[in-house]
């Protein structure tokens, strides 16, 4: 996997100050992506031991709240391959840092049903993340007064909460 971009103090992708991570590659390719060289999947550097270790260590200071991931997509099948096993990693060394999801797929559609995004780690990746925030990016509907998302048509949802009702659960900010 390669990635696009890695953000050391990002404020805008999750609450408090955050590390986050910009993989690249994405189907989707939404009009107006926010970030559209990363759908490239050879865009960027090759996501590597050393990078992850960086991010184990940026993310042991008290003031960074946690992880966000971006991209590109994620949920790629590729990306979820690689990002699993660094999952597991931050979550063993961080089990206070709270990680945050950015995917064009939706939970109860493309992440739960039989599709493309789903593959050998999604039920494993799940369980990892904290907060994910679903659906395409939609020109039509960007709203520069939203809370950590794009456009309106996109949920942001409490993972732990949503895979122990089986259904989306909206994130009540207190995580």
């Amino acid at each position: 996997m390669n990635y696009a971009a890695i953000k050391w103090a990002d404020v805008a992708n999750g609450p408090g100050v955050r590390v986050s991570l910009f993989v690249s590659g994405c189907t989707h390719h939404c009009p107006g992506c926010f970030n559209e060289e990363a759908q490239d999947f050879n865009y960027g550097q090759p996501f590597t031991q050393v990078e992850e270790d960086k991010i184990l260590q940026a993310l042991s200071p008290a003031h960074i709240k946690g992880l966000s991931l971006l991209g590109g997509e994620p949920f790629e099948p590729d990306n979820q391959r690689a990002l699993l096993p660094f999952l597991r990693r931050v979550k063993e060394a961080h089990p206070q840092k709270e990680i945050w999801c950015y995917s064009g797929y939706t939970l109860d559609g493309e992440l739960w049903q039989p599709s493309r995004a789903r593959c050998e780690c999604t039920d494993e990746m799940l369980p990892l993340i904290d907060v994910l925030v679903d659906g395409p990016f939609v020109e039509a509907e960007k709203d520069l007064n939203l809370r950590f998302r794009g456009s309106s048509n996109q949920r942001i949802l409490n993972v732990p909460a949503s895979l122990e009702a089986h259904a989306p659960v909206p994130w009540d900010g207190l995580l």
